[in-house]
Parts: structure tokens; sequence; C-alpha cells
């Protein structure tokens, strides 16, 4: 049993570090029913933080797979209004938003990928807007984890139930430094270490980087004016936030035409409920032209075919081997954990904000300068302790960036 102590000190670190939460601020939080008891220390530390508003949209990993297998394909292709106009809404009041990511990795296994897709598609058209503030900073937003059940037994398969939970928890607690004494000023740190890579690499402008490794062979060049970010953000109003906890990478945009060669996956892909993993995605002129999969081929072709920035790339970001996510050796079955352990790519829309003035431009002006759109933003894992990256300039130099796994700078 997790003591209360921690997770009130992982709550006052997710709502001072993550969201940064503001005074008179309206807090919205997703979460699985299963993880209640943390979700009102969260409710409780954010309101004596001084949140005017905490707001929990529920969901339940049981209900959402009674849905897929029973509902009429009318509601599948629905996304209701009012939830949308609700999370617009809390957006347009400044809203500071935490997502809590704990889903069973094979809740949707048995489940028509098909319906899943549709879901899938009328969920992002529908929350098109939505997205839009967080994928621009307009409002502070922050992807946390804590164990459920089903999660937990998949990746420690050999415990029981309450030994699984607990085996996660002791990890989930390294990973995000709250076995330090002081977890506020090893996160200050933390974002120091990333800002000083990505620093580092907004220096260098490369036009692409150059990948190989086992199965990958692959250059991704970089948009135009592209800006390399990590660790904490700003927000619209100047607040500093982190959005993922836990993070180890340093990450820009692709240029969408700009992609050739192909790519291998490292670790399995959790998406929609369902894995996808051992599959291998072929570039030309920025667009997948092939692909394949030992496991979810079906479902890697929906997610595809969700529309046509989803078969280009969005963001690429560099992990170090010696990532504390990697070195636990865990495949976690969860994006949030997986894509910090490794090198990544993500299929779909380019966050904004990773290059020069994006926020401000508009979709023509994004398309000129090579940055992606889509109604999907999917991470899938390359990296490993095999992997070289060359950064090669404009004039074709090239210099080493990582060998065997980690970075080469000096």
């Amino acid at each position: 049993m997790i003591h209360t102590d921690i997770l009130e000190k992982y709550a006052e670190l997710v709502l001072i570090k993550g969201v940064n939460v503001q005074q008179d601020q309206a807090v919205v939080v997703s979460a699985p029913i299963e993880g209640a008891t943390f979700t009102r220390i969260l409710a409780e530390k954010a309101y004596e933080l001084g949140a005017k508003n905490v707001h929990i949209n529920w969901s339940d990993d049981e209900l959402v797979r009674l849905k897929y297998e029973h509902a009429s394909d009318e509601v599948i292709d629905d996304f209701p209004s009012w939830r949308v106009q609700m999370m617009e809404e809390f957006a347009e009041d400044g809203a500071a938003f935490v997502s809590i990511h704990a889903t069973d990795p094979d809740l949707l296994k048995e489940i028509d990928s098909k319906r899943v897709a549709r879901a899938s598609k009328a969920a992002g058209v529908a929350m098109k807007t939505f997205r839009e503030y967080t994928m621009n900073d307009k409002v502070t937003w922050s992807v946390i984890s804590i164990p459920t059940e089903a999660w937990a037994q998949k990746i420690f398969p050999d415990k029981s139930a309450d030994e699984a939970v607990q085996a996660l928890w002791d990890e989930i607690i390294k990973m995000v430094r709250i076995d330090e004494e002081d977890t506020i000023a090893a996160w200050n740190k933390h974002n120091d270490v990333l800002e000083k890579a990505y620093k580092r690499l907004n220096e260098k402008q490369y036009a692409s980087l150059h990948l190989t490794a086992p199965g990958t062979d692959i250059e991704v060049g970089l948009a135009n004016n592209h800006v390399w970010q990590g660790g904490a953000a700003v927000s619209e109003k100047g607040t500093v936030f982190n959005p993922n906890m836990p993070t180890e990478e340093v990450f820009t945009a692709p240029h969408k035409y700009r992609v050739n060669g192909t790519v291998s996956s490292t670790k399995p892909l959790n998406y929609g409920g369902s894995l996808i993993d051992e599959f291998q995605l072929t570039f030309k002129d920025g667009k997948v032209i092939d692909y394949k999969a030992k496991q979810g081929e079906e479902v890697l072709a929906h997610l595809l075919d969700s529309d046509e920035g989803a078969k280009r790339i969005g963001e690429i970001a560099l992990v170090p081997d010696e990532s504390p996510v990697s070195q636990s050796g865990l495949i976690f079955y969860n994006t949030l954990f997986d894509e910090n352990a490794s090198c990544h790519i993500a299929l779909g829309k380019a966050y904004p904000t990773n290059v020069e003035d994006g926020a401000k431009m508009d979709d023509k002006q994004l398309d000129e300068h090579g940055v992606n759109d889509s109604m999907v933003h999917v991470d899938f894992m390359i990296g490993s302790a095999q992997m070289d990256i060359d950064g090669v300039y404009e004039d074709g130099k090239r210099e080493a960036v990582f060998r065997k796994g980690t970075w080469a700078f000096d």
C-alpha cells in the first residue's frame, strides 16, 4: 500500500511543477476511477494552492469496453458536443489541465479496430479547437500516470495485483523524482539539463538528422526555423510548466515533405487500447508509402488512415539510452513512459511552438515551414543502444549527434 505522504508529495509536484496552478485558476483533471484516492488528494492540494474550482473528468476502462461492445454505430460515430463545449470553456477561462494516463494496454484487443478508429476520428475532429489550446501552450497542461491493476499486471505478469501495483508505484516514484528529499529542486536541476541539450541543438540548426540502427535508415528533414524544446515549457501567459512527468526528451518539428527512408519500432505502441508491435514504416518525401507490423497491423492501418496528416510525422525526439526509464529495463506499454526511454517520432500533428513564432502562424504559414497538421499525434519508439544519429547541415556537412544510443557531444 502506497503511503499517503508519497501521494501528497506527488500531487504537490504535479500542481507546482506540472501545471503550476495559479491563484483563482480552475484545474481540470482527467482521471481513471481506479485512481480516486490520488485524485481526491490532487483536488485537495489544488484548492490549498489557490485553485478556484477543480473539475474531474472520470473514466472507467470497463465502461469504455462495454460501450464499444454494445453501443450503436451512431453513438460510436458521435462525440458529445457538451464535452467539447465544457473543455473549450475551461480553456477559454485559462484553466490548467492534468491528464492521468493509466489505461489497460489490452483493453480493446478483442474490439473491432474499425469501431475504435471511427470513435478516435470523431473525437479528433470534435476536439480540434481544444487541442490547439494545449499544442500551442495557450494553457498549462501536464500528462502524468498512476498504477492501475490491469496495467501493472501487464508489466509485471508474475506478480499478484497488489504486488504489481506496488512494483509500478516504486518505478513511478523514481522516474518522477519524488524519492528525492527536495523534489522541486531535483526537477529544477533536471529541467536545466534538458535546457542545455536543446539550446545546443538550436544553435546547430541542422537541415536534417540521419538516423541508423538495426532496421532503421532514415533521414528526417527539420522544419524551417525549427525550435528544439524539452523539460519545462512556457504558456502564452508566461507560466512555466512541465507538460510531461516523467520527461527525458528534447524534441522538435520535422519537415513534413522531407522525410525519406525506413524506420523500425523498438517498443510496443499502445494505441487506443490495442497494441501495435514490431512494425516498420517506409517514407518517401515525408509520406508513409509502405508499412508492416507483426502485431496490430490493421490498427496501424486505421491510424495511418485517420487523415492525410497521419501519414506524415510531426515530431522527432531524442532520448539518451541512459534515461532512467530506459535503464529500468521495463516495457511500460504506456507512451508517457516508453517515449522517455527511447528516441521517438510521432505520426500526425506537429507542435506549432517547435518553429519560431509558430503559435502565431495560420495553417498556410505553418505548411510553408513544413509543419505537419493532423487530428492525431501518436508517438512511437525507435531508439536503442544501437542507434547512431548524424546532424546534417544545409551544405551537406555532417557531425555526430548520437553514438550507440547516447549524446556524442562533448
